[in-house]
């Protein structure tokens, strides 16, 4: 039996898109946003990736107009994901991992689109990283909190990385290796993020001079003793 590649992507592929879908749904619920605002939040975070990616490549009808299955689960995952959170905890590490790994999927789903369509390999990592962190981009804008792509965490890094090296397996091994460049780009992205969450990995965050002193610990004053 031999590895069917199309077929675990799009399976990964939906089961990302339930996942987003899901983390918009939970991130919206925090702004206790009605369930009209829940669905438009969890259905952006899940396809907003694809979607500019699709945009800026013309590449039209955008994905999910040429199939419609995509509206179906952001909406039905929306609506489910409501409901139950009323009324259950989500585990936190548990939706982090399943993140991850949908952010793997739709990073390489993102580069692969790009160089089917003839364009560069710096168009496909560009694209590649788009497809990742868009949705999460405008889930972020619309409840309101700062971006974590432009926060300390590896998420971005971490999709660049990922998009990178599947851009120049791609690049430089042949057409019969592309099961192997894509489990192996994945698994970078994959990693790297894991590896941030397991060891709360970041980058340097930018501080000024006044910020550095800020949080210096205040002086202690000498001992004043009588004798």
């Amino acid at each position: 039996m031999t590895f069917d590649l199309p077929l675990f992507i799009l399976i990964l592929d939906l089961f990302g898109t339930v996942v987003f879908a899901a983390a918009g749904v939970l991130a919206a619920a925090q702004r206790r946003l009605d369930l009209f605002g829940v669905i438009v939040v969890g259905t952006v975070t899940a396809i907003g990736g694809g979607t500019l990616r699709d945009l800026i490549l013309g590449r039209l009808p955008v994905f999910w107009v040429q199939d419609n299955l995509y509206i179906w689960i952001t909406v039905t995952t929306s609506v489910v994901v409501f409901a139950l959170a009323r009324r259950l905890r989500f585990p936190h590490q548990a939706i982090q991992i399943a993140d991850a790994i949908g952010l793997a999927v739709f990073t390489i789903i993102g580069a692969n689109v790009a160089l089917s369509l003839g364009h560069s390999p710096l168009i496909a990592v560009v694209t590649g990283v788009m497809t990742g962190v868009f949705g999460g981009i405008v889930r972020d804008v619309l409840t309101a909190v700062k971006p974590m792509i432009f926060e300390k965490e590896i998420y971005a890094t971490a999709v660049f990385a990922g998009a990178f090296v599947y851009v120049n397996l791609t690049w430089f091994l042949p057409d019969h290796w592309e099961t192997f460049n894509t489990l192996v780009a994945m698994s970078v992205v994959l990693g790297l993020r894991l590896a941030a969450i397991r060891w709360h990995l970041h980058l340097p965050v930018f501080l000024s001079v006044e910020d550095q002193r800020d949080q210096q610990p205040p002086e202690r004053e000498p001992n004043k003793k009588e004798g």
